[in-house]
């Protein structure tokens, strides 16, 4: 349906210079109202335009999440792509899976998703897909040098459209679970909330919805999955209910977490077991792609079941770019993003859970028996360091010219992993937040802690202030 272009609530002004430090590895995020602002959302939706309309672009697909700053953000974003000659699709308040699907589906390969994901309630940020290919690294810093156009250029239309039924099929159509399985889903008050309960319906489940309102402020806890803690509400449900699994979906529903009926915590990295087993039954030898967070029984299992597993660096836009390239079957990232060669290649939390739960309901096991045939090692979770933004660079290009970790194989590509025969540890600087992020695993817990204690003596040589949590 073709509506008229929204009233802008105020005139808004190009910045010159926009902060360095919102433009991300593979997105932009800031905090709003003081890196992140209308002005700067407008100003970069002036160069996306510039960008798009050089690519042969003459439309975009935009959507937003349910943060307090994203009506008016999206305002913004509107005036700036209008009123650079690029026609609009306004999807409204969807997940960015939705977003992606859209671009996938309907006659522009170009979109931005609003959003800051998993990041606290005074955040937001931008998303961005440019004919088809998900923008990262250079490419996104590329957007603050654009030269902006002067010239008069005619007002691009602007419509809405809801995706929402089409995205809810066309998922229902390709997944049918051959049985009933009762679960809780927790959204975190995120936007996907607004649609994951009923998509899980239409495949076949008996649905519990915790936190599935969309607020904004995420007034129950903070949308991050990847964080066991903020799974806790979720694991007293599922006891309290006598569900099968919990469900859980980050702030804009594209990545992914799993809860036993114990209470435990799948990790990302088991559950990609699962999917791989099923791929390579199907795909002999196919390629599978995983971030250097993740596990070595991640890498074992596909090993042992005849398909190749190739490490890569972390980042949704970058495994992404990955996967295309290789044309893998299946990408997965320690985080919970879940990447489906079949699937379009993008990352969605909510396709992820329906054939995760395709593949429970299959077979006469339960979800439970299904858990405990995953592998098992002494692994711990991921682990986070806070440190100032502007330290995380030099601390890094530190940390790795000291490294002394004779007798292991050290690996660049995302900061740095460190392999041992008995074990292995990983430092890298978080893309998304002030942290730095540490993983390690062992055969044996006496070799763990050595492996941390390694890593702690270099941190603390390097920088003595950092709190440690190991």
């Amino acid at each position: 349906m073709t509506n008229e272009i929204p009233l802008f609530a105020r005139e808004y002004t190009k910045v010159s210079e926009m902060p360095r430090e919102i433009f991300r590895q593979y997105d932009i995020r800031g905090q709003y109202d003081v890196t992140f602002s209308e002005d700067i959302v407008y100003t970069l939706a002036c160069a996306i335009a510039v960008l798009a309309r050089r690519q042969g672009e003459t439309e975009i697909i935009i959507a937003h999440d349910g943060r307090l700053s994203s009506p008016g953000l999206n305002q913004a974003l509107i005036a700036g792509l209008v009123q650079n000659g690029l026609d609009v699709l306004d999807l409204g308040l969807v997940p960015t899976p939705v977003l992606y699907f859209a671009t996938h589906t309907l006659s522009s390969r170009t979109g931005i998703m609003l959003t800051a994901s998993h990041n606290p309630p005074d955040y937001n940020g931008l998303k961005i897909v440019l004919a088809g290919v998900a923008l990262s690294g250079e490419s996104i810093l590329a957007l603050r040098g654009v030269e902006l156009t002067t010239q008069q250029l005619r007002l691009g239309q602007y419509r809405t459209q809801n995706m929402r039924d089409t995205y809810i099929k066309h998922i229902a159509s390709a997944i049918q679970l051959k049985r009933r399985v009762s679960l809780v889903l927790d959204c975190g008050n995120g936007v996907a909330g607004c649609i994951a309960g009923d998509v899980l319906r239409a495949i076949g489940c008996d649905v519990v919805e915790l936190y599935c309102d969309v607020d904004g402020r995420f007034p129950n806890h903070p949308p991050d999955t990847s964080q066991e803690a903020n799974l806790a509400d979720l694991k007293l449900a599922v006891e309290r209910e006598q569900a099968e699994l919990g469900v859980a979906l980050d702030g804009d529903g594209d990545r992914l977490a799993i809860v036993s009926a114990a209470g435990e915590m799948i990790c990302p990295d088991r559950l990609l077991i699962i999917f791989a087993e099923q791929i390579l039954a199907n795909n002999p030898g196919a390629e599978i792609i995983h971030d250097v967070k993740c596990s070595w029984l991640l890498i074992n299992a596909v090993q042992r079941l005849g398909g190749k597993a190739t490490m890569w660096m972390t980042g949704h836009s970058l495994i992404k770019a990955k996967l295309r390239e290789t044309n893998a079957e299946l990408a997965g990232e320690m985080s919970g993003h879940i990447f489906f060669k079949d699937w379009y290649g993008f990352d969605d939390g909510l396709y992820a859970a329906a054939r995760l739960l395709h593949i429970i309901a299959a077979g006469t096991h339960s979800a439970t028996e299904i858990f405990a045939t995953l592998p098992t090692s002494i692994v711990t979770p991921e682990l986070r360091i806070a440190i100032a933004e502007a330290d995380k660079v030099s601390f890094m290009s530190n940390f790795i010219r000291q490294a002394d970790f004779p007798g292991a194989s050290q690996n660049t590509i995302d900061g740095l992993r460190v392999d041992y025969v008995d074990g292995w540890g990983l430092i890298r600087p978080s893309n998304t937040s002030p942290y730095l992020i540490l993983r390690f695993e062992a055969k044996t817990q006496a070799f763990l802690q050595q492996l941390q204690d390694k890593f702690r003596q270099l941190i603390q040589q390097i920088n003595p202030e950092l709190n440690l949590p190991f």
